[in-house]
């Protein structure tokens, strides 16, 4: 390849970041984060399954991804139920094939002073946030692991390494969500699973929208930022890319920190 042959760079950034005849499940698919990743993802050449609760949005977000030629499945889910989380893991290999790609990516965010929070607040949030997670990679990774390539993407907090904010439950599970990306890459990553979690900063979604309506904390999220502002979901579409193909051949076990510096100071 010479210098400047657009045939061979288009060639090598094929191999490293197509996800083309690849299939991705992604929760929380419908809105946010999940649903960046989720367009990056199908972007990218891939199937996409999405999952979420609420039907409206979910089928509003599949359109968005037909509207674009990407492949799209949905599966309107509460993955608090454990009754849906086994119909997801039945039902998501019957639209595209085996899923090659797992974007944890849904959450529940019940952010209360720790003495006012109820054991079916702690129940809530870690079913949704961790119990989840751990089953669909139970499911998928042995999967995953059993054809020889396989990605797990789990989607953290800043909580997951420190506290601030009312971190609560949250952050227990947040920071366990850590943990679990750490033994999942030990399970499987010599049978070509990767498992890594991105831990995003302040990012303006809806699962955020209670912390925004706090008078001047936009503003002082975006200060603590070294680059001046808040996240966007569309900050999470190239770390997903790379960490759903072979270009993430090499990464497994990490947090990898998306912020903006939030998390430096």
């Amino acid at each position: 390849m010479q210098p400047g042959d657009a045939t061979g760079t288009t060639g090598h950034l094929q191999a490293l970041f197509s996800l083309s005849g690849r299939t991705a499940l992604v929760t929380g698919g419908s809105s946010g984060i999940g649903q960046a990743m989720a367009e990056a993802i199908g972007g990218a050449g891939a199937a996409v399954v999405l999952l979420a609760r609420g039907k409206p949005g979910l089928d509003a977000a599949a359109g968005r991804l037909r509207e674009r030629g990407v492949r799209v499945a949905a599966i309107a889910a509460d993955l608090g139920d454990p009754g849906d989380l086994r119909r997801v893991c039945e039902q998501a290999s019957g639209f595209f094939g085996e899923i090659d790609i797992l974007v944890n990516a849904a959450a529940n965010n019940i952010r209360r002073p720790m003495e006012q929070l109820t054991p079916e607040d702690y129940e809530a949030t870690i079913r949704v946030n961790l119990t989840a997670p751990y089953t669909l990679g139970q499911y998928f990774g042995p999967r995953m692991a059993a054809r020889g390539f396989g990605r797990i993407i789990n989607v953290g907090s800043q909580q997951s390494t420190s506290a601030f904010g009312d971190s609560g439950v949250y952050g227990v599970s947040k920071a366990a969500l850590a943990g679990l990306t750490r033994s999942q890459a030990e399970a499987w990553s010599r049978h070509g699973v990767r498992s890594n979690t991105v831990l995003p900063g302040f990012v303006l979604t809806p699962l955020t929208a209670s912390a925004q309506a706090v008078p001047g904390r936009v503003e002082a999220m975006a200060a603590r930022s070294m680059v001046g502002r808040n996240g966007v979901p569309a900050d999470f579409a190239g770390i997903a890319v790379l960490l759903a193909g072979d270009g993430a051949e090499y990464i497994t076990g990490q947090a990898i920190c998306v912020d903006g510096g939030f998390s430096v100071h």
